[in-house]
């Protein structure tokens, strides 16, 4: 058995083992306190269901592919040692050149302005 099959075979079976357990030992007898909203340890003073702003989610947009421009561009130092370094740094640049327009787009449009 080969290293990759031996690892694939563990993490199954530790995965299985960890699913039972979290069946068979986990509480699942909720009661009135578990199902109420928490707010800092005091009674809510009003409905948990309120929804968002939508400045909320504007604001976090451009936080999430920051993520992205991170996992596409970590081998970069890397790929500087292959053939064609000149293709990578070209893509790694069209990327960022892709998340800076997107950037400029929405401060243009004002959503990342929080109060008017």
């Amino acid at each position: 058995m080969n290293m990759i099959t031996f690892m694939l075979t563990l993490s199954l079976i530790l995965t299985i083992i960890l699913m039972i357990l979290n069946l068979w030992l986990a509480q699942a007898n909720p009661d009135f306190e578990k199902l109420s909203p928490y707010e800092c340890g005091f009674d809510p003073l009003g409905s948990a269901r309120l929804p968002f702003s939508i400045r909320f989610f504007l604001s976090s947009n451009p936080i999430s592919p920051i993520d992205l421009e991170i996992a596409l561009l970590l081998p970069l130092p890397w790929a500087t040692q292959l053939n064609f370094p000149t293709t990578t740094l070209t893509w790694a640049s069209m990327i960022l050149l892709l998340l800076t327009l997107g950037l400029i787009y929405e401060w243009i449009q004002g959503g990342l302005e929080w109060a008017e």
